[in-house]
């Protein structure tokens, strides 16, 4: 449901929590590519894990989200996610990743709630635009940076990634061999719209009663004369 990333693990203990974002635009990639419409995606544009009635674990969805975050649960054979505890926040309480953070690293409410609690000092600025290359993605949860940013280009913290000054590692071979980003219209590939409303569940198919389901034909039999 969330996982606990290390930042430069050989210099520091300094960990970040990654968790499920909500994407708004687009609109629920993991979603968008489930082909069982499994992901759901409620009114209030929480994206829910996956239904385990529905899930043929195809892991699409991981392939899709730009974080990597639908995993693969093995013991109940579906892909699971964070969902921002759903059962807790539609009854007015926090997720519990939130309510259990000693340090209260993560903040759960409004924009103007995290500014009224006093989180917006020291230089601080939530931002909730991601590139990765040319693929923009605005999503529903906010990483806090600083004043200076306004939005996250992972391509480019990685370019920038460095192991330590005494490191003595070849250059990055990202590049070698491979061909200049073409963006989906310059090459003429439809864009999938999303559906008008979030996605719903559908409703299972009443069963066949016995008496009404027609006998099975009766399989010819070849025979031999004498």
């Amino acid at each position: 449901m969330i996982y606990i990333d290390y930042v430069e693990r050989h210099n520091t203990v300094a960990s970040s929590p990654t968790l499920c974002m909500h994407c708004e635009d687009p609109l629920a990639p993991c979603a968008q590519v489930c082909p069982a419409q499994a992901i759901l995606v409620s009114p209030d544009g929480v994206v829910q894990s996956a239904d385990e009635t529905r899930c043929i674990y195809c892991e699409n969805c991981g392939y899709a989200c730009p974080f990597g975050v639908p995993k693969f649960d093995i013991a109940g054979h579906y892909m699971r996610k964070c969902n921002l505890c759903y059962d807790r926040t539609t009854q007015g309480k926090g997720p519990m990743c939130a309510t259990v953070c000693p340090t209260q690293a993560i903040f759960y409410g409004t924009y103007e709630e995290w500014i009224a609690a006093g989180r917006a000092r020291q230089g601080a600025k939530p931002i909730n635009t991601f590139y990765f290359g040319q693929q923009r993605v605005r999503t529903r949860n906010y990483v806090v940076m600083t004043n200076e940013d306004e939005e996250l280009d992972l391509l480019a913290l990685v370019e920038e990634a460095s192991l330590g000054k005494d490191w003595n590692v070849p250059a990055p071979t990202a590049d070698t061999n491979a061909d200049a980003w073409i963006s989906a219209g310059s090459a003429g590939i439809p864009q999938r719209a999303a559906p008008p409303s979030p996605w719903t569940p559908r409703q299972p198919r009443e069963p066949v009663p016995a008496s009404a389901a027609s006998p099975p034909e009766e399989t010819p039999v070849a025979s031999t004369s004498e």
